[in-house]
């Protein structure tokens, strides 16, 4: 969603550094809505119809005087949040995090839990303080883990995690399969889910987290429509032992994403979504296995993606070994955990039916002190 000047938010398409205004080209009232909500409940022929015939109009010669007054330098617009959020789920789907967080938590015993490789870990999270890309993020503040007792105060291990998210367009009051995963899921886009991990771990004994997530998770402006991103599904990593039945089916596949973090405008990392151990379908069948109803505008995030290589972790939990090896940035500069004044961006590519790379735009925030 964008708006330019004085003019409400509707819907946009990034076209390069432009927006492409989708009321005036397309005509119809949907695309005025200050969220895409209401489009998303048209269902997948409709998702798949408008897609088509913006392609028509970008791509034949015949529409180019139409179009050109429709398009707004990326530059001059506000971006808002895409759609408005229902329920929130966060994974924490990928092993090469799992198992190192791990062994950064529990030294010397095992990697992963005993559940970890028979379902797709999750909580439920707060939609609440779900915040487009580009809001400052306060330093939170919680009680701490201290010397025979707690303290309380601001965090100071505040931390990132790079993830990818899936809305949910069509919501179901029963469970989803993952062979319907793309008759239900709308869209995909780039997920910063701030972490305060010294709060996470005094707090996360024995329940899961609370406080150290609630305070802020970013997402960006764009949705990548799940039509746009055939070319980019993948094989996954082999799943020993194999999942249970309802974990299994057609078109139960990966995504080859390739996403890249910066701090302060240095790359610090490259995580590849495409060796995630658990699917999007998966995530969503568990989700609703038990009988829990989605609707317009929920949507689960991936939890940290991170790779095998020390390059490719999406935390610096994981890039600091838990402030046990502090990273040196390009710039000489070192963190172990995130300062006041950081900002973090995240953006991701995929492969494109044309044989170029697909953009996701990118989700961005600075870390501000505590209290402001």
């Amino acid at each position: 969603m964008f708006s330019a000047g004085d003019t409400p938010p509707r819907a946009g398409i990034r076209i390069g550094d432009s927006v492409l205004d989708l009321l005036p080209v397309l005509g119809e009232q949907v695309f005025a809505e200050p969220s895409l909500n209401a489009f998303m409940t048209q269902g997948r022929a409709r998702w798949r119809d408008v897609r088509a015939r913006i392609t028509e109009l970008l791509t034949d010669e015949r529409h180019r005087r139409g179009v050109e007054p429709a398009l707004y330098p990326l530059s001059r617009v506000r971006l808002h949040r895409p759609f408005e959020v229902g329920d929130y789920v966060d994974f924490f789907a990928s092993e090469n995090h799992a198992a190192n967080a791990g062994r950064i938590l529990r030294p010397g015993g095992e990697a992963l839990m005993p559940n970890w490789k028979h379902l797709p870990v999750g909580y439920h999270g707060r939609s609440g303080t779900v915040v487009p890309s580009g809001t400052p993020v306060p330093r939170p503040l919680g009680q701490r883990p201290g010397e025979g007792a707690p303290t309380f105060g601001p965090s100071r291990r505040l931390d990132f995690e790079a993830e990818v998210g899936f809305v949910v367009g069509i919501g179901s009051s029963a469970p989803i399969g993952v062979g319907a995963f793309a008759d239900h899921v709308f869209g995909v886009f780039l997920v910063n889910d701030w972490s305060a991990r010294d709060i996470q771990a005094w707090e996360s004994r024995p329940l899961g987290p609370f406080l150290a997530k609630s305070f802020a998770t970013s997402i960006s402006p764009w949705i990548v429509p799940l039509e746009a991103l055939d070319h980019a599904r993948t094989g996954t990593p082999p799943q020993d032992p194999p999942p249970l039945p309802y974990l299994t089916g057609p078109g139960n596949t990966g995504f080859d994403l390739a996403l890249e973090i910066r701090l302060n405008g240095q790359v610090v990392s490259c995580p590849p979504f495409a060796t995630m151990y658990w699917t999007p379908a998966q995530m969503l069948a568990h989700l609703t296995v038990n009988g829990a109803t989605t609707r317009t505008g929920d949507f689960f995030a991936s939890g940290t993606v991170s790779g095998p290589d020390r390059e490719q972790r999406g935390c610096l939990l994981e890039l600091s070994w838990g402030g046990a090896e502090p990273l040196t940035l390009p710039d000489g500069s070192v963190r172990s955990f995130l300062e006041d004044g950081d900002e973090v961006t995240i953006t991701a590519t995929a492969p494109a039916a044309d044989g170029n790379r697909l953009g996701f735009g990118e989700v961005t925030g600075r870390i501000l002190p505590s209290g402001c």
